[in-house]
């Protein structure tokens, strides 16, 4: 019976209508504890099972969840394909792929409801942003249940819900039911039994309410004052073996299988629970498995229980499972096990239950497991103890982050390896613990531990490890700028690597050197970049696909090949998407916003730039090119808070320790001291940069710095004269318009009009003029200062275009070159709208619409409607609300 629910289960129906016409959506149902979540559920069950495939499954209150256990529980009626994807251990991306290609392809409308996520382990959550970015092109409303009161603002499920689509999530909040509510639902059960004092003491509350009315007796003169009291009353009233029985199989969350009925209670298990289910206190679900009517019923029992039977029970539970055949339901031994405090059996159980979890793509249910382990660590053997200290870093470290704990597992294991005289052991995880610490912006720690690792690799006979050791060596030194460094340690990681035939070490090796190639202007370095990428799609390893992307990308901007760079990134930025690499995925949109702004479309590299900032919980190193730019940005705009962004950019570059992010923070400072005409503000920047040398930069950084120090007035070291690209070259040499030719060949209007700006001692008038019109049309209006006051200088004041009057904004680009027309259209697309839905709202059609959707598909280098609203999602800036 639903009381005071019509309404909210009315708007599940609406929504589940619209699944009919092909219109997904994400419901989010909250509430707390007891609200009547599950009721809502059946309630709706009951009233679409005819109409639409009902897909069910719950989240348990295990120690440590199962991964995709939702998903498990719906593996029959998503077909045996997916169920022998799941069962087989497949790759998250896979899987997840199969799954919403198999809603798809279903020939009914469905609904997915999701119990209880605030218990949902990581790969459930990554599953459900998998399917809620895609959820408007599905014919599926996914319902996801969960107690709002125990999702904080760091619970991994708010994540997941703020990633959600906003135009295709509802929310819909369960309350607590009023005082007339609390009357009509007792008096459903008991019209002639009234309860005192029933609404103030429930709260509302259905569950409570319910269970008050089951405990309470005729004539008593008060009632229980928690749902724990009220659940007492009626377990006191039971035989002392129907208490038993229940106590017992409290211990287990979620479903009790009758198979284990058997074991833990001989032939009377079968009836004990036929008289539970009857007297209202368990349920059987669809599985034919018992369960508590609530979880707080279940809790309210267990507590009962002292600690010390509490281990007892859990140790026969733990039997009984395994008795009974479930010796591969990792997740559930593991959790009685640990109840049970049986050390070995964790230590047995757990670096399987780990890798179960991390195939899936669970890594914080595997940390979490081998966590347990670490409770019981004195009790392992030492070769034991340092796999798990070893395995528990890297999957803590990948899913919950790199703290002082991750590095000190990592030292457990080096001291326990080394005792054990394992020096390949002790080898790899010297590795690790380099590459921790690079993430953790330590450069200095991160180069000394990788020196270690390459020493004590060098100890022993050659291996794939010491390959891979050389390959992280080549790879701190490009990202350093030590180029030839970082391609001689490359040569060596590959020459290892194709002894030992390991193709990951290649595809790392391949990108360090081709990176480090292409920063010294070797075209070499093109081919290896694109080999790496090629065995990287090749053999499915999306993060070293994903580094190529960004690290050729990178280039093409700073070397300003921007048709390379429009391509490298556009194909980058889609297969980051495709495959839900986030991180890559805003890291590479900070690249675009540079390159958005090296083409003088500063508004685009402004709005672009401020979207991956904003993205909370970003790492420094991935949020770090947007923030630079957005820097840059703001300065030549002339923005209010300029300064404080670039000191705030500035800061942040130092904390990593590398030079491709400090660098270019330098010339930024010294181009804001010129724009302010306060060129001793430059000094020390400049002072800083040529004290590195230009060895520690490529040819277009050398020439930057050597341009910017003639602007001010400052004559660079020779070995900043050197071989410069053309445009820098020209306008050292003082064939000023020939370099400001060569930077509108290039494409970029911003640095032609500075070089203009840079000649204006000769034709003030003609260079200022010109300079001053393109600087206007970019709404460079820092710059445009400095033009018209070398203008009064010069006095040719009158030759300048004039500013527009008022708020000027220059008349701006498309980020990626969508008309107006097309960015209406994409706006559509993204809302889940049909091509005939389209043409009818804009009176175009429906062939238009077409041609217009398939431009938009071509021009955001996707092949589906589908990946243009994922697109969408991680870029908002593409379809602009106005």
């Amino acid at each position: 019976m639903l009381i005071e629910r019509e309404q909210t289960l009315q708007s599940l129906t609406s929504l589940a209508d619209n699944v009919c016409r092909g219109r997904g959506a994400v419901a989010l149902v909250a509430g707390e504890a007891g609200i009547g979540k599950t009721a809502l559920m059946d309630a709706l069950c009951d009233q679409i099972g005819g109409s639409h495939l009902i897909l069910q499954g719950g989240c348990d209150a295990l120690f440590t969840p199962r991964p995709l256990g939702p998903i498990h529980d719906m593996g029959k009626l998503l077909g045996d394909p997916t169920a022998k994807l799941l069962s087989g251990g497949a790759h998250s991306s896979e899987l997840f792929a199969a799954i919403v290609e198999r809603l798809g392809d279903m020939n009914k409308p469905i609904a997915m409801i999701v119990e209880d996520t605030h218990w949902a382990d990581y790969a459930t959550l990554d599953f459900l942003k998998f399917l809620g970015r895609r959820i408007s092109m599905l014919p599926v409303l996914l319902i996801m249940t969960y107690r709002d009161d125990e999702v904080g603002d760091d619970h991994p499920l708010k994540l997941v819900v703020g990633d959600l689509p906003p135009a295709y999530t509802h929310r819909l909040r369960l309350e607590p039911l009023s005082e007339e509510g609390v009357s009509a639902l007792a008096s459903f059960y008991d019209a002639d039994h009234p309860v005192p004092d029933l609404f103030d003491v429930s709260g509302g509350n259905p569950f409570f309410v319910t269970e008050l009315l089951a405990s309470h007796e005729r004539g008593a003169a008060s009632i229980p004052a928690s749902v724990k009291d009220a659940v007492a009353a009626r377990l006191n009233r039971l035989a002392p073996r129907e208490r038993e029985f229940l106590a017992t199989i409290s211990v287990i969350p979620g479903p009790t299988p009758t198979e284990i009925l058997g074991p833990l209670f001989g032939p009377d298990g079968e009836m004990l629970a036929m008289a539970a289910i009857g007297r209202g206190l368990l349920l059987k679900d669809a599985s034919g498995a018992l369960r508590f009517r609530h979880e707080l019923a279940r809790l309210a029992t267990l507590s009962r229980l002292q600690a010390a039977r509490q281990k007892e029970i859990h140790a026969q539970v733990l039997v009984a499972f395994e008795n009974a055949g479930f010796e591969d339901k990792f997740d559930l031994l593991m959790h009685h096990a640990a109840g049970a405090q049986d050390a070995q059996k964790v230590l047995q159980l757990a670096p399987s239950a780990a890798t179960r979890a991390a195939r899936l793509g669970a890594h914080r249910e595997a940390a979490a497991h081998l966590a347990t382990a670490l409770r019981f660590i004195d009790h392992a053997e030492p070769e034991l103890a340092a796999e798990i200290y070893e395995r528990w870093a890297y999957e803590a470290g990948i899913s919950i982050s790199i703290d002082n704990d991750v590095l000190d597992a990592r030292r457990h294991a080096i001291t326990l390896w080394r005792a054990l005289g394992r020096m390949d052991k002790v080898g790899e995880n010297l590795r690790w613990l380099s590459r921790l610490h690079w993430y953790r912006g330590e450069s200095f720690e991160a180069t000394r531990f990788s020196d270690e690792a390459v020493k004590t690799l060098e100890s022993i006979p050659a291996s794939a490890e010491r390959a891979m050791a050389y390959s992280l060596r080549s790879q701190l030194h490009m990202l350093n700028d030590q180029m030839e460094q970082s391609i001689s340690w490359g040569r060596r990681a590959i020459a290892l690597a194709d002894e030992f035939d390991d193709v990951e070490v290649r595809i790392h090796a391949l990108n360090n050197m081709g990176t480090a190639r292409v920063f010294r202007n070797d075209q070499r370095g093109i081919a290896e970049l694109e080999e790496s990428l090629a065995l990287s799609l090749k053999h499915g390893f999306h993060e070293h696909a994903a580094r190529v992307y960004t690290n050729l990308g990178e280039y093409a901007v700073e070397f300003r090949d921007f048709p390379l760079a429009e391509r490298m990134l556009s194909d980058g930025i889609a297969f980051d998407i495709q495959y839900d690499l986030d991180t890559w995925t805003h890291y590479l949109v900070g690249r675009q916003a540079q390159l958005r702004l090296e083409q003088g479309r500063l508004r685009d590299a402004e709005t672009i730039a401020s979207g991956v900032v904003s993205v909370d919980k970003l790492t420094l190193l991935i949020k770090l090119p947007a923030l630079t730019v957005l820097a840059k940005t703001k300065i030549r705009l002339g923005a209010d808070n300029a300064e404080a962004t670039l000191a705030d950019a500035f800061e942040n570059a130092m904390a990593t320790d590398e030079l491709q992010y400090i660098v270019p923070m330098r010339i930024a400072f010294i181009e804001a001291a010129w724009l302010s005409n306060a060129p001793d503000k430059a000094r020390e920047h400049l002072d800083r940069l040529f004290s590195l040398g230009s060895d520690a930069m490529h040819a277009w950084r050398i020439g930057e710095t050597a341009i910017w120090a003639t602007r001010i007035g400052v004559t660079p070291p020779d070995a900043f004269l050197k071989a410069l690209p053309r445009p820098y070259s020209l306008e050292i040499a003082g064939r000023i318009d020939d370099a400001a030719e060569e930077w509108r060949r290039i494409g970029s209007p911003y640095q032609q009009a500075l070089t203009l700006v840079n000649g204006a001692a000769n034709e003030p008038g003609k260079r200022l003029a010109e300079a001053q019109r393109i600087l206007l049309s970019l709404d460079a209006s820092a710059a445009a200062a400095v033009v018209e006051r070398l203008a009064r200088v010069h006095g040719v004041s009158g030759d300048l275009p004039r500013r527009r009057r008022g708020p000027y904004k220059a008349a701006r680009n498309h980020p990626i070159g969508l008309t107006k027309r097309e960015q209406t259209i994409l706006g559509f697309v993204a809302s889940g709208a049909s091509n005939a839905e389209i043409a009818e709202t804009l009176s175009r059609s429906q062939r238009t619409i077409e041609h217009h959707v398939s431009s938009i598909l071509t021009k955001l280098n996707v092949t589906n409607r589908m990946e243009a609203m994922l697109r969408v999602q991680h870029e908002p800036w593409l379809a602009p609300s106005e």
